[in-house]
């Protein structure tokens, strides 16, 4: 399976780019939020990568932050929401957005993504509306500046933790107590912060 691609920019349209990585093209679906951000071609790009592995086919799908995939994951967990209408979701909104209006309950946002009926949005809040906490906790709004160098530290402290064998979600609370009581911390010091937690 591949999860993570660093290579250059050989090729991108809108929800969909192509990295070269070492001579080899790999072919991602992209979010419109990620496909902005990643520069023109030639472009260096680091992505995370979500494999999905169908008889027919398999497709690689592209993210710039952690956070973006992990909400992807989450969404084409709900029956009824393949991989297409995810990324349309994360197209239409900031994923920082999208778990805002879940949590809210804010059904006439989602209905405003291209895709998503009034049954569909209802079944997104329902599925996950108590299991998007630990991503990212309610923001104020306009607080999303830095977001993306946040959603990296954190996913990058996921990885390690669980590599460590630690499970996903006492992880991601020693992490969220760690970057709370010093958000400006780098990845060494919020490991270290993040283990004392987990050995308490």
């Amino acid at each position: 399976m591949i999860a993570f691609l660093r290579g250059r920019v050989l090729d991108k349209q809108p929800n969909r780019i192509i990295v070269d990585v070492g001579g080899v093209g790999y072919d991602l679906q992209v979010p419109l939020s990620t496909f902005y951000e990643i520069g023109e071609e030639g472009a260096e790009v680091t992505l995370r990568v979500y494999t999905h592995v169908r008889e027919d086919a398999l497709q690689l799908f592209g993210f710039l932050t952690d956070l973006e995939r992990q909400v992807f994951e989450r969404l084409i967990g709900i029956s009824g929401i393949g991989p297409k209408l995810a990324i349309a979701v994360l197209s239409g909104m900031d994923s920082r957005e999208v778990i805002s209006a879940i949590q809210r309950a804010d059904v006439a946002r989602l209905t405003g993504i291209p895709g998503i009926g009034k049954k569909t949005a209802e079944r997104i809040v329902l599925e996950l509306k108590d299991r998007l906490t630990q991503l990212a906790p309610p923001t104020a709004a306009g607080a999303v500046v830095g977001a993306t160098a946040v959603d990296r530290l954190r996913g990058d402290l996921l990885s390690a933790l669980q590599n460590l064998g630690y499970h996903r979600p006492q992880a991601e609370k020693a992490i969220d107590i760690a970057m709370k009581a010093n958000p400006d911390t780098t990845l060494e010091q919020a490991v270290r912060a993040s283990l004392r937690e987990l050995m308490r």
